[in-house]
């Protein structure tokens, strides 16, 4: 199964992003969408798995969970805005990624993009940095790979030039 992974969009979506996207059979979005024109605009490419960020309003928490646990290709995934990344886990994250056991730990909100197993819960922690305008980070970027019964396989990072809109 083919997944698109994308964060902090802070309401801009085009078609640079969207073209990464097109052959993917789910797309998951970690927080900061910024507008449901975002993920309106994803809903027409592939399936959505979304949790809300800190900079989402009312609309988007009403639509969108805070995390994401679930089951798929036989690997447990969570998917959270703000995490933190290892070894500096967010308040109540570690103890929580010890409960859950999850095979895929994604979360957004850096704008840093970051892949790296973590013994702290045995399981590969993902940031896909940030794909919108809005921050301090030069090249936006945004992930792809293959999701099998044995994990992450296939990874991409895409990076597009923040300049070009």
């Amino acid at each position: 199964m083919k997944i698109g992974l994308l964060s902090d969009t802070h309401s801009h979506i085009c078609e640079r992003v969207i073209k990464h996207l097109n052959d993917c059979d789910e797309i998951w979005h970690s927080g900061d969408i910024g507008s449901l024109h975002v993920t309106n605009t994803l809903a027409k490419i592939a399936p959505l798995r979304v949790v809300y960020g800190n900079i989402d309003g009312k609309k988007i928490r009403n639509e969108f969970p805070r995390d994401q646990i679930f089951t798929l290709e036989e690997q447990t995934v969570w998917i959270t805005h703000i995490g933190g990344r290892p070894p500096r886990f967010s308040p109540g994250i570690l103890s929580k990624l010890r409960e859950v056991k999850p095979n895929i730990f994604i979360c957004g909100h850096s704008h840093i993009l970051l892949v790296k197993f973590c013994p702290e819960f045995n399981g590969l922690h993902l940031n896909p940095g940030a794909a919108g305008l809005y921050g301090n980070h030069l090249v936006r970027t945004l992930m792809r790979f293959d999701l099998t019964s044995k994990g992450v396989k296939n990874l991409e990072v895409v990076e597009i030039n923040r300049t070009l809109k």
